[in-house]
């Protein structure tokens, strides 16, 4: 290549750089910014093969140039190609990976098997107002794809394809929480207007609002129907704290032993008959975690409350607190219950998901227990399982960091709260 050429294509490429700069500047978006680059050097590329081809043999500064070109798209890590007279000229490795190696040569239309982008990809305007286009099943079937369209100096389309299947997971997820809360929020919601409509009707001698039996049995399912959407609200609010602090981790030194001891007290004294089928059990001398107490409190309500109401009535119900390794903490929570099918388990923390939908209202349930359960956990940075098998129970555990030794926190319960040596109970 000589030397004007060589200067030329220098002066080329500085004026791509800086278009796209200008491309970021006004548009903000540095993915447009790169898709601008790209196709700017590619022409820049192709047309100097193009200005040298008589003086240099054909073959080798062709070679040449797509080589650099190659090693250029390459190293984007979102599937790009440059599409020529309605066929993929070129295709980055991450576009190979996508849609396989012999889309290189075809017809675009037949790359992207897509009806929303054939016009696009061989059409005379590919730069309508319509961009980006949405494509769903390329490279499987819930996958989600943008794809974004360019065109360089030459006529060379340059495609870019965005993955947004996280963001549209996101966005289902959203739309079908919104759509469960007020679900759940509405069949409450509806019974308490409709035993109000009827002790409100005073029409008639037998009008249920002047009987008092029915009254009171009206009055009963009211103030249950209350209360399930108050536990409603509180655990949406909890859901809503505990997500907006997930970045950040809790660094308060926490006795978990102590807060143990506390809440088994609590879910006895609630309980009922059921709450003395409750053993809790822990190590001595644990050292503290690195928590928010409040939320682990939580944590151990909900986990304890679940084991309590899904578990036999009269089979125990054990909460264990042991170590995990060096800088680990573990708590356990076994119930004897009637167990859940594999197939549910990895959904169990999943927003208003539940085994036994109308066993779970009739508890109290919410719907919200183990999702708030996972999102305390996660922002704790640990670990939860579930292990359960039909007719012999579930096991949760949560596994949790140790607090660091420069921060000591209160001293831990003393040895003779415990009854039996190294494990007994609270």
């Amino acid at each position: 290549m000589g030397t004007g050429t060589t200067l030329r294509g220098i002066g080329s490429i500085v004026v791509v750089l800086l278009a796209a700069v200008a491309v970021f500047v006004v548009a903000g978006s540095a993915q447009a910014a790169a898709v601008a680059l790209v196709g700017g050097i590619a022409a820049v590329l192709l047309a100097l093969s193009g200005s040298e081809e008589t003086s240099l043999p054909p073959a080798e500064p062709h070679a040449s140039t797509r080589a650099e070109l190659d090693e250029l798209l390459d190293a984007i890590a979102e599937p790009v190609l440059l599409i020529r007279d309605g066929r993929v000229d070129l295709a980055n490795r991450a576009a190979r990976a996508l849609l396989g190696s012999h889309v290189v040569g075809e017809d675009a239309r037949v790359a992207i098997r897509h009806p929303a982008a054939a016009d696009r990809l061989i059409g005379a305007d590919p730069t309508s107002p319509e961009s980006p286009i949405a494509l769903v099943g390329v490279g499987g079937l819930d996958q989600h794809w943008e794809m974004r369209l360019g065109v360089a100096s030459d006529g060379t389309r340059i495609v870019h394809l965005v993955d947004s299947t996280e963001r549209h997971a996101a966005e289902r997820m959203r739309v079908d929480f919104v759509a469960n809360a007020s679900h759940e929020l509405r069949t409450p919601l509806a019974s308490i207007l409709g035993f109000i409509e009827t002790l409100s009707d005073s029409a008639g001698a037998d009008s249920a609002g002047d009987d008092p039996a029915i009254r009171t049995r009206f009055l009963k399912i009211m103030m249950d129907e209350a209360q399930r959407m108050q536990r409603l609200v509180e655990d949406l609010i909890s859901l809503s704290r505990i997500e907006a602090d997930k970045y950040r981790a809790p660094g308060t030194p926490v006795d978990l032993s102590a807060l143990v001891a506390a809440v088994c007290i609590e879910l006895r004294d609630a309980g009922g008959a059921r709450g003395q089928d409750l053993a809790c059990e822990a190590v001595p001398d644990l050292p503290p975690v690195a928590g928010d107490a409040a939320q682990l409190s939580q944590l151990l309500h909900n986990l304890g409350g679940n084991a309590l109401k899904y578990g036999r009535a009269g089979t125990p119900v054990t909460l264990r607190l042991d170590r995990e390794g060096s800088g680990l903490v573990r708590l356990t929570v076994t119930d004897r219950g009637d167990g859940i099918p594999a197939e549910h388990i990895p959904r169990l923390t999943e927003r208003f998901y539940r085994v036994d939908a109308g066993r779970s209202r009739a508890l109290g349930g919410t719907g919200l227990g183990l999702a708030i359960v996972k999102h305390i956990v996660e922002r704790h940075r640990g670990r939860l399982d579930i292990a359960s098998r039909s007719g012999e129970g579930t096991t949760v555990t949560v596994t949790l960091p140790l607090s660091p030794p420069a921060h000591p926190s209160s001293p831990s319960p003393p040895v003779s709260q415990f009854r039996n040596g190294d494990a007994a109970g609270l």
